[in-house]
């Protein structure tokens, strides 16, 4: 398979039943962006074509980015498709395209409509949602929580592309119910750990 093993690299890799074509990797965000600061768990699956067709990302914990989906953490498999190249590597992945899209996103191809409008109406107040969502969202202890829980729940965070966002209105709201994440599912008790999932034996 094409690519440098994740493990050389400074990215902290779970794979997913000792399976090569899918795992999790601990992702930072990029420095002097709002993001910076941020930890997310990453989820990430290659199709048998890899790597002449690319991967599926999704974020496990939430992000607030319009080539993100908000509920559901997938990358806009579009804007991948824009950039992938079959001469990146895993490791590109997370050391060159993930800061980039990050540090650059494309708010014409919105899957979080709110953000991308955000992002272009009002700069200042996109990037104060961004870090609000770093601070609540993007820490060590709750990107473990993220895996744990969408493992239990059986939910591929990985598979949305933009023409989903139509499902969410032409204005690019959100649902009306998750206001900002505070009605989601409490997500402070990461330290229940299940007896029986490895990752409890992650360095944090």
């Amino acid at each position: 398979m094409h690519h440098r093993c994740m493990s050389d690299s400074e990215f902290d890799v779970q794979l997913v039943n000792d399976s090569m074509y899918e795992f999790y990797v601990r992702f930072r965000g990029p420095e002097e962006t709002p993001f910076a600061g941020g930890v997310w768990r990453v989820h990430v699956e290659l199709p048998e074509q890899y790597p002449f067709k690319s991967p599926s990302i999704g974020f496990m914990n939430k992000i607030f980015h319009p080539n993100i989906d908000e509920l559901s953490g997938s990358v806009c498999l579009d804007v991948i498709n824009q950039t992938w190249s079959p001469m990146f590597d895993m490791v590109n992945i997370f050391e060159t395209f993930l800061p980039q899209l990050l540090r650059y996103p494309n708010p014409s191809d919105p899957l979080n409509g709110e953000a991308a409008n955000m992002l272009m109406r009002e700069p200042k107040a996109y990037e104060e949602k961004v870090r609000h969502y770093v601070q609540k969202y993007a820490t060590k202890a709750l990107a473990e929580s993220a895996r744990m829980r969408s493992s239990k729940s059986g939910a591929d965070p990985s598979t949305s592309s933009a023409g989903d966002a139509e499902m969410k209105g032409a204005d690019g709201e959100n649902d009306p119910n998750d206001d900002d994440g505070e009605n989601d599912e409490d997500i402070s008790d990461a330290g229940s750990y299940d007896d029986d999932d490895p990752s409890q034996l992650m360095d944090p």
